[in-house]
């Protein structure tokens, strides 16, 4: 993993670790809330946290299966959340080695494009299946996924952190 000068060396992600939280967002999304226009997407979010940090372990494929799962759920056009997943999960991993230049306030600001394009990818597959459009608080979720980011960020590379070593002998 790519990491900015200054930033403390992480442990590696333990692969169950990585797999229990995408199925736990998933649980998440699959939670009776009811469906509202600006309510932000975990999975969507997971997905590309993890598609940025790790993205040998977890890539389109994923995503597709998560999404035709999301789209299984909610009964939606078949493929729509499908095609979200994988077209953000894709341009993650694009940009995932300059991301992780950035702090991670920073990085909040970068993908916010990511989650932008995400929704208006449902947005327009949901408007050419013939639904209504649910209002201008759609423009909402990307935002709020933002702004989720740093939590995210967080709360998954906690286990990852090593616990400070004051042995003078070690440079690492």
């Amino acid at each position: 993993m790519i990491m900015r000068p200054g930033q403390p060396l992480l442990l590696p992600a333990n692969p169950f670790f990585i797999w229990f939280t995408l199925i736990l967002a998933l649980m998440v999304t699959m939670l009776p809330l009811g469906r509202l226009p600006w309510m932000p997407d975990i999975l969507a979010v997971v997905l590309v946290f993890w598609s940025v940090h790790q993205p040998l372990r977890i890539g389109v494929v994923a995503a597709f299966l998560f999404g035709l799962a999301v789209d299984v759920h909610q009964t939606s056009l078949l493929g729509q959340h499908a095609l979200a997943y994988t077209t953000l999960s894709y341009f993650a991993i694009t940009i995932h080695r300059r991301l992780l230049w950035f702090s991670v306030p920073s990085q909040a600001v970068q993908v916010l494009p990511l989650f932008a394009a995400a929704h208006a990818i449902e947005l327009s597959i949901r408007m050419l299946a013939g639904g209504a459009f649910p209002g201008p608080t759609v423009l909402l979720a990307p935002v709020l996924e933002s702004i989720l980011w740093p939590v995210v960020s967080v709360l998954l590379l906690l286990p990852q952190r090593r616990a400070p070593d004051p042995d003078e002998n070690r440079p690492l």
